[in-house]
């Protein structure tokens, strides 16, 4: 798998017994997003859908809504002093007539693997404008749906089963299939990857989907969820009560404890039918 995984030795102790063998780790190594050749986010990620990862990152902020508004990404040559190209420096470039982002969506800070809005340059910038209202979408998804959603999901988690290190976040459509599947060791970039993979497709909004994540619901989550057109969110773990003020603002479907057949729901019940109860 490359890069995104790395074999380290182990000291392996079990009842008792010591023994030394190889271990497969989630590779996590930074990545600097650049526009037009200025720096504007360096986050630790698994590498691999890099491009999906800066696109993604860029409609999560407003900055990009459609395909259309990137004109090319590339990773930067010579991206060390020696000119060697480490393939962790990616540079887009927007389309004629795409507005060039804000310089509040410059980050201060290093973006970790587990915290997506840490260091932005402003707070008051958290809270974007939506480019596709989401609270009046259609989506209608059964209950016992939504249940199958966390084992399909971890089913499909392939990075996962050797190192047991990676979040997953997957799209699904209101019947359950499977559309995509990203893994990173951070939430907020698979769910990054996901939203980039579908504008590379032309499929903004996400439109009657629902975005499946392995951990919590935190407000950059929901964030970004909406800032794709998405109406409904669910995670296996707990929403922040930020996370369920937003959803509940925007008209989303928020759905934490996603676990067996149990669930809880914090706001858009309405989405849900229970027809095979």
């Amino acid at each position: 798998m490359g890069r995104v995984t790395v074999r380290r030795p182990v000291l392996r102790i079990r009842d008792g017994r010591q023994s030394q063998r190889p271990d497969t780790l989630a590779a996590e190594e930074p990545m600097e997003v650049r526009i037009g050749g200025r720096p504007v986010t360096v986050t630790m990620r698994t590498p691999g859908h890099d491009f999906d990862l800066a696109t993604g990152f860029l409609v999560s902020e407003g900055a990009v809504r459609a395909a259309e508004d990137v004109m090319s990404i590339r990773y930067c040559a010579g991206a060390t002093a020696d000119g060697v190209n480490t393939y962790n420096v990616v540079d887009v470039a927007l389309a004629p007539g795409t507005p060039e982002p804000e310089a509040s969506l410059q980050r201060n800070f290093y973006t970790t693997s587990s915290c997506g809005v840490c260091g932005k340059a402003s707070l008051d910038a958290i809270r974007t404008t939506t480019t596709w209202p989401i609270a009046d979408d259609p989506l209608e998804i059964d209950a016992a749906t939504l249940t199958s959603l966390p084992d399909v999901l971890r089913s499909a988690q392939r990075v996962f089963d050797s190192t047991g290190g990676l979040h997953a976040a997957g799209l699904f459509t209101s019947g359950g299939e499977l559309i995509c599947l990203r893994e990173d060791v951070g939430r907020h970039n698979a769910v990054d990857k996901v939203i980039g993979s579908a504008v590379r497709s032309g499929l903004l909004p996400l439109r009657e989907t629902v975005l499946m994540v392995s951990g919590r619901a935190s407000f950059e989550l929901v964030q970004k969820a909406v800032m794709a057109g998405i109406p409904a969110l669910a995670a296996v773990s707990a929403p922040s009560s930020l996370a369920v003020e937003l959803a509940e603002d925007s008209g989303l479907s928020l759905i934490g404890f996603l676990r067996g057949e149990s669930m809880n729901v914090y706001s858009g019940a309405e989405r849900l039918t229970f027809e095979s109860a």
